[in-house]
Formats: structure tokens, C-alpha cells, sequence
């Protein structure tokens, strides 16, 4: 969970995934570890790794975003950065760990954008907090049915595909408002 939050190498991997199946693993006896614990280290990396992406945001955005700007890096983008999370806030950084990509790149936006600390560590702390023990335990939980633990390779793959069906609904909102925008000043 640090490497996918913290160290921004961690955007592609499937971290939903990976929690259900410990989760699943440990439900269905094939990992001896008490779910408590797995769940409390998921939970406590996933704060970690968000503070980390929240001081990497912080400290390097503003030596990034003094240069000329560019498509990704640019004053316009920090100002639309600040803008969001003035509009969703709290919400955006504890529904961020539910949605791939966005577990990545909320942190370190909440520290380009200047979010108060304080008010980040909360709703950050909230958020790792109930991701990392839900998805765990809904794993641990199924792990006992006897198809999920027959098939666990088919409902892993499942669970991705689910998990980026919020990405994929945003990126086709936004190719059609950017279209409809392009058609209306024509």
C-alpha cells in the first residue's frame, strides 16, 4: 500500500484486489495469519503511504510548478487542484482509496493544492481506515463459500474489472463534456 500511494509507482497495481484476496486467502485458512492483523497493517501503510504522496505533492509542486507550464505540469491545473478539492473536499480523499488511480494521485494533489494538514490527515486516516478494513474482511468473509474459495483466480479478476468501472464512467463523462464543448463553440 506505501508503494501504490506513497512512492506514485503503485497507480496500476490493484490494490482492491490484492486486499480481497489476502482478505479471501486468510478466510479460507490458506494464509495462518489473524485477519485483525492484516487488516491493521493495510490500514496503518495505507496512511503512510498517503502522507507520503500528501509531502511529495507539498514540497516538490511548487518547484515543479515554477518552471514554464506544460500539459500535465501547469499553474491552470493547480488552480483547477485547489478548486475540487474546495468542492469535495473530505469526500475526495476518503472515497479516493476506493477508486484505482485516484488512491495514487489524491494525496499528492491534496499537497500541490495546499489542503490545511490537519484537515488531510483526518479524512485521510478516516478513509485508509475503512478501506483497509473492508475490503479485507468482505475477502475474509466470502473466503468461507465454498465457489468463491473454489474460484478465486475468477472473482479476483472480477473485482478488478469492477473496481475500474468508476474510472472508466469518469473518463467517457469527460471525452463527451469535452466534445459537447468543442461541437458548441463550432
Amino acid at each position: 500500500m506505501i508503494a501504490e500511494t506513497g512512492l506514485l509507482l503503485g497507480f496500476f497495481l490493484p490494490g482492491d484486489s490484492l486486499l480481497f484476496t489476502v482478505g479471501l486467502l486468510i478466510g479460507s485458512g490458506a494464509i495462518n495469519a489473524p485477519i485483525w492483523l492484516a487488516c491493521l497493517l493495510i490500514a496503518v501503510s495505507a496512511v503512510i503511504g498517503d502522507q507520503i504522496g500528501y509531502f511529495i505533492g507539498f514540497k516538490a509542486g511548487p518547484a515543479v510548478f515554477k518552471r514554464p507550464d506544460s500539459k500535465l505540469f501547469s499553474h491552470k491545473n493547480v488552480t483547477r487542484t485547489q478548486a475540487f478539492f474546495a468542492k469535495y473536499g473530505s469526500k475526495a480523499v476518503i472515497f479516493a482509496h476506493f477508486v484505482p488511480i485516484m488512491r495514487t494521485f489524491v494525496p499528492v494533489a491534496a499537497g500541490v493544492g495546499k489542503m490545511s494538514y490537519r484537515y488531510y490527515l483526518r479524512n485521510n486516516f478516516i478513509g485508509a481506515t475503512i478501506w483497509g478494513l473492508l475490503v479485507p474482511l468482505v475477502g475474509y468473509y466470502l473466503g468461507n463459500i465454498q465457489f468463491v474459495s473454489d474460484h478465486v483466480i475468477l472473482v479476483t479478476l472480477s473485482l478488478i474489472v469492477v473496481s475500474f468501472i468508476p474510472v472508466i464512467i469518469e473518463v467517457i463523462k469527460t471525452r463527451t463534456k469535452a466534445a459537447s464543448n468543442t461541437q458548441s463553440k463550432s
